[in-house]
């Protein structure tokens, strides 16, 4: 690790030629020629779309459902104070609320959560935030609670007869660590019930799948492996609390198995990227584990929230998919008995996620496109044809003013082997018809990095990139060595190269923009959350490529937040950076951690937090704010009450954005077209 030193990248290369295939219609540049238009310095431009329009349509959808006919999801509402809400559509299409108006639909199991509900005629029992109880609500009567307080619920599953249902629970009642487990609920039982266990001895577990024919199927993992780095498929035979025959039928410490669907034949579907790549594959008792794909591209991702479906059988010998390759998503169908794929939904959508099937056989979806906003929207697996059952909300922005992503691929810094390595990003040019800036001038670049580190950008369309590009800005979305949607290989390239190889990356993106003429390189901003939000300090005390750092809730101390975090990352940074405490492992952390490496820091520092905030403690941001501030460089904190990791309330999420205008404005010297309120700066240059 090139500490004290700027990273070399190799020469830029052409772009990736599917930037048009993304594209479509949409334009990617500002007209020059538009007798209309004024010149306008970057950064400054008068843009369509304001910090509060964007808090209030980021309404998200998701977490979908099917029974008797019926439609269900979740919708996340900024503007009800981050409120989850449990959404039904009735047979004859009636869209209304489920739950009454003062529950909250959401799991923190994992504090990432998951599928906080399960359907069952009747029956619906879902997880409220406030106490992480479960309740079951029948018919039109108020919910009643299920289960004590202590316990966290999620990965509900009902028995094929209503009357049972499984779940994970995290018991947060004993010291130490809390306990995961498989456990029974028994629906017709008088009061409360913690659920008697069926599967224990793991670390973790997820994804209890009843069969019709008294089977249950599910996933298992231990420290230190993370869900996308190994696990166990289980299988079992199921009667109503008591599990017998247990038996592993496929996974390992270096394959990753999730998924479990049971056909109507008995076999057991599920997705294996033994073979390098997210692949569907089936088991059955007489002939064992057969591959049914072999694509150069992933049938699901990791395993974040629990829940997460990206497969469903069909029962007439085929399956729907979501597949991803190059972090770019279509829905296909497949042939079990050939591995033949058909695409039955890809450009212009561009990303996909929360597949259930119908009753009918259509696939129910959330599909979002480069230039709208996102919907959940059914696909007549036959036909193709598309409805779109609930938008996000309107685009509070012109159609005009959309700034396509343009796929780029290129050179980053070798591997350790020397051997030559391609990262990928979609760039965003700055776009507002209206306006243009002089001549002579190039745009300031904003590099955002994804959260994980194991997750990856997409292409679809995203409000804050354009939140920037209408006002002047590029923007860069880095999907760095580690990222998911291009592979198991790509992802572990971060293997113990944490703080080493995305930030290689990210530097490297800078220098080809920089080298094609796109950018002012002496104006880039890194900006990042969580993960990305490490990268970007990393990146302000290892480097002096940025001129100035967006931090949300990123990670200063490593060493810190290896013995402070919760339970399912407390060892994610054994894979990440080493063990801890193996011999020469403090080091390694101290070395990659930016609160121990400031000393060259020449960058400015803005850094937002969560004061509930459980995966990376407010200690972290405060931490780095009070070194900067030592340091005597710019530097500004925001905390807010009330957020945990990742902002949900409409209010915050404004004011963040327009704390991140006025801080670019004294940083990069114009000022913000936007009446934006101040905020604290220390040792702001006169």
């Amino acid at each position: 690790h090139p500490h004290g030193a700027d990273f070399t990248a190799p020469p830029a290369t052409a772009a990736s030629a599917s930037a048009a295939i993304i594209a479509g219609s949409v334009t990617t540049g500002p007209s020059m020629s538009e007798s209309a238009s004024s010149a306008i310095p970057y950064g400054a431009w008068p843009s369509p779309l304001r910090a509060a329009q964007l808090a209030q349509a980021s309404v998200s959808l998701g977490s979908t459902a099917a029974d008797a006919g019926r439609l269900f999801w979740v919708e996340g509402r900024p503007a009800e104070r981050g409120r989850n809400v449990l959404m039904g559509m009735t047979a004859d299409g009636r869209v209304r609320e489920w739950l009454p108006a003062e529950f909250n639909v959401r799991s923190r199991v994992h504090e990432y959560g998951g599928r906080a509900y399960a359907v069952h005629g009747q029956r619906v029992v879902f997880c409220h935030d406030a106490d992480q109880r479960l309740y079951l609500q029948h018919g039109d009567a108020a919910p009643r609670v299920l289960t004590p307080a202590g316990c966290r619920y999620a990965d509900l599953a009902f028995s094929p007869d209503g009357r049972w249902l499984v779940a994970v629970r995290e018991d947060h009642r004993g010291a130490g660590e809390p306990v995961n487990t498989l456990v029974a609920l028994d629906l017709d039982a008088v009061g409360e019930q913690d659920g008697r266990v069926l599967f224990s001895g793991t670390d973790f577990v997820a994804a209890p799948t009843p069969s019709a024919d008294g089977r249950l199927a599910w996933i298992a993992w231990s420290h230190p492996a993370m869900p996308w780095d190994g696990t166990r498929l289980h299988v079992a035979r199921i009667a109503g609390d008591v599990l017998s025959e247990p038996r592993v039928v496929a996974g390992g410490d270096a394959e990753a198995v999730m998924q479990p669907l049971w056909a109507p034949d008995g076999a057991l579907y599920f997705l294996s990227d033994a073979d390098g790549f997210w692949n569907l594959h089936r088991w059955h008792a007489d002939r064992g584990v057969e591959a049914v794909t072999r694509l150069d591209a992933d049938l699901g991702g990791p395993l974040w929230q629990l829940g997460a479906r990206s497969v469903a059988l069909t029962g007439e010998g085929r399956a729907l998919a979501i597949r991803t390759r190059h972090a770019i998503d279509a829905l296909v169908s497949i042939d079990l008995g050939s591995g033949a794929v058909r695409e039955l939904l890809a450009q212009p959508y561009v990303a996909l996620a929360s597949l259930t099937l119908t009753e009918s056989g259509h696939a129910f979806l959330w599909a979002a496109r480069a230039d709208q906003m996102p919907a959940l929207v059914t696909v007549d697996p036959t036909s193709g044809a598309l409805q779109t059952v609930r938008a996000a909300s309107e685009s509070p922005m012109p159609a005009a003013c959309v700034s396509a992503p343009e796929p780029i691929s290129y050179p980053t810094a070798p591997g350790a082997d020397g051997a030559a390595r391609t990262a990928h990003a979609f760039f965003h040019r700055p776009r507002n018809p209206a306006v243009h800036a002089p001549a002579d001038a190039r745009p300031p670049l904003m590099v955002l990095l994804h959260g994980g580190p194991t997750g990856h950008a997409g292409a679809d369309l995203k409000l804050p990139v354009q939140f920037w590009t209408t006002r002047g800005f590029a923007v860069v979305n880095v999907n760095y060595g580690g990222s998911s949607g291009f592979g198991r290989a790509y992802r572990e390239r971060l293997r113990g190269q944490w703080g080493v190889v995305d930030l290689q990356d990210a530097v490297a993106a800078v220098d080809f923009l920089a080298a094609r003429g796109d950018i002012d390189p002496a104006r880039v901003v890194i900006r990042g959350g969580s993960a990305g939000g490490y990268t970007v300090l990393a990146a302000l005390a290892f480097t002096r490529r940025f001129a100035a750092g967006i931090n949300y809730y990123g990670i200063a101390d490593l060493e810190a937040l290896a013995t402070d975090t919760h339970k399912f990352e407390s060892r994610y940074c054994d894979g990440l950076v080493a063990p801890l405490h193996e011999p020469g492992g403090r080091a390694v952390y101290r070395a990659r951690s930016p609160i121990h490496h400031l000393a060259q820091l020449d960058a400015a520092l803005i850094t937002f937090q969560g004061a509930e905030d459980r995966a990376v403690p407010p200690q972290q941001s405060r931490a780095i704010t009070a070194a900067v501030r030592a340091r005597g460089r710019p530097v500004a904190y925001l905390e807010f009450e009330g957020e945990q990791h990742g902002f949900r309330q409409a209010q915050n999420i404004a004011r963040a954005l327009d704390a991140e205008q006025f801080f670019l404005g004294r940083i990069f010297g114009f000022t913000p077209a936007d009446p934006v309120p101040p905020i604290a700066i220390d040792n702001l240059p006169a």
